[in-house]
């Protein structure tokens, strides 16, 4: 589904109501410019050349008229005014892009230099590309030749995925061959696992024949082909294919509509589905309309809206600031609404003042201190289970807790506010728990130069460990885990190989 279709398939009007006054202006429209049409110099006792020379737009009905930027004007206010949406407003506690197992075939023929470096490398510099662009969305990897396996499963982090790519090579597959199929089982499997709808991308050069019947009947995630070819290189497997197939570019057009694509289904889903209200884009047309009214100010074009000047004039004004040319045209808040929309998160919360929106664009930016904080003083239902996700995000488990039960004192009803409280609930009492198995009661003489572990609730005892003189000598993580000598070449290898072992 492209993006055209999604935008015909979801667009309607949250007030359509309004639209009844679109007759009304085109009524209007119509009386003034017929009476208008009508207006003639008398023409009875001069000649006709000179009624020519002294009559200024003869043809009233072919030229444009003031009333006709006021029609359209009135229209594009009634258009706006009524609501016109396509979207939901974003839930800053689901992630906006779909899941995503992405499939690498990884055989000799993707060793192949006819794309540079080679077309292994291209696919791998592609899958990279992609996963910065989905900006932390959830991704799997699957590698195959003539097996398939998973090589990292679903997670937010693309920096797992890194090391694993780049230990993907052609010898750390047990068997040669095209196993597409198995392949696409396979990321079946891991997507049955996801909650939302999501999509499955294959990047590889060729499709078996015995393969593509499977592909072309899939029924389930969105499913599309990056193909790994030189430009005007053609593959009998991927002609065959009914599902998109995306060639590879020198740009990034080839993975942004790839992108695009595997989300339609997913953000359809979230549109019919979800719990947000619908984004009232109607402002949009508030700027053809102002353009429209800068019209007026022409000499002959001036209409009769001294009334309303004057009316306008006299209401109060209000506060200005104008620190910068956006804050001429568009307040703090819809500034912040913008850098929201391209992902500034940081930039967002400095520059919303409604206190919730804030705190929504300081938990996306991972400000989690700030969030409380934002949210000091509101009494809502919203900003004690976001406070709640807040501090369970911080680690603040006890002040989670507080959190989701004020929540659902306000709204005993509020989705997720039960569920969460019982998770941090057990959170702590494992803590607990794992403090009173640990907890001796005794001086190890070794260890952290001083640690204190919270008991708030007395279970176990309480316990203060010293360090030794040699306890500045002992290596931090970073430090210990650069001495590990690791390969994730060897690794794959070895586990694929128990892998097809087993099967």
């Amino acid at each position: 589904m492209s993006d055209v279709s999604l935008f015909l398939e979801l667009f309607h009007f949250i007030r359509p109501w309004l639209l009844v006054l679109l007759p009304l202006v085109a009524l209007l429209w119509w009386r003034v410019r017929r009476r208008l049409g009508k207006s003639r110099l008398p023409e009875a006792h001069i000649s006709p050349h000179l009624a020519r020379a002294l009559t200024v737009g003869q043809d009233g009905a072919s030229r444009l008229l003031p009333i006709d930027g006021v029609a359209l004007g009135l229209i594009l206010i009634c258009l706006g005014a009524a609501g016109p949406t396509w979207s939901r407003v974003p839930d800053p506690f689901v992630a906006q892009t779909a899941p995503l197992v992405i499939a690498l075939k990884v055989t000799p023929s993707m060793q192949n230099r006819d794309l540079a470096p080679t077309r292994l490398e291209r696919a791998k510099q592609k899958v990279r590309d992609l996963l910065a662009l989905r900006s932390g969305a959830r991704s799997a990897l699957v590698a195959y030749a003539g097996t398939a396996h998973a090589v990292v499963p679903m997670t937010e982090d693309p920096n797992v995925l890194q090391p694993y790519l780049e230990g993907l090579q052609v010898d750390v597959m047990p068997d040669e061959g095209n196993a597409t199929a198995a392949a696409l089982e396979l990321a079946r499997a891991i997507m049955e696992k996801e909650t939302a709808a999501g999509g499955i991308l294959f990047v590889t050069d060729d499709i078996s024949g015995a393969d593509v019947a499977a592909l072309n009947g899939y029924q389930g995630a969105s499913l599309a082909v990056l193909a790994t070819l030189p430009q005007g290189t053609g593959s009998a497997g991927l002609d065959a294919l009914t599902i998109p197939v995306e060639q590879v570019s020198v740009d990034d057009s080839d993975i942004i509509r790839l992108d695009r694509r595997l989300n339609a289904a997913y953000r359809r889903a979230l549109a019919e589905d979800g719990d947000q209200p619908w984004d009232d884009r109607g402002w949009l047309l508030a700027w053809p309309a102002a353009l429209l009214a800068l019209i007026w100010f022409r000499r002959g074009w001036t209409m009769r809206w001294g009334a309303v000047a004057l009316a306008g004039l006299l209401l109060p004004a209000q506060p200005s600031r104008a620190e910068g040319i956006a804050d001429w045209f568009l307040t703090p808040d819809q500034q912040g609404q913008i850098a929201y929309g391209r992902r500034h998160f940081d930039r967002a919360g400095e520059l919303y003042l409604e206190p919730m929106h804030k705190a929504y664009a300081l938990y996306r930016d991972g400000q989690y201190p700030a969030v409380t904080e934002a949210l000091a003083g509101l009494d809502s239902a919203d900003a004690a289970f976001l406070s709640g996700m807040a501090h369970i995000k911080n680690r603040d488990y006890r002040d989670a807790i507080e959190d989701f039960q004020t929540a659902l004192e306000r709204d005993p009803d509020f989705p997720g506010a039960a569920g969460n409280l019982e998770v941090a609930r057990k959170i702590v009492d494992y803590v607990e728990e794992a403090r009173e198995q640990s907890d001796t009661g005794e001086n190890t003489g070794e260890g952290a130069d001083d640690v204190v572990f919270d008991n708030e609730d007395a279970r176990g005892a309480d316990t203060q460990i010293q360090g030794g003189d040699d306890a500045a000598e002992l290596l931090t993580a970073d430090q210990w885990m650069n001495t590990v000598d690791t390969n994730t070449g060897d690794f794959l290898r070895q586990r694929f190989a128990i892998e097809a072992a087993r099967r």
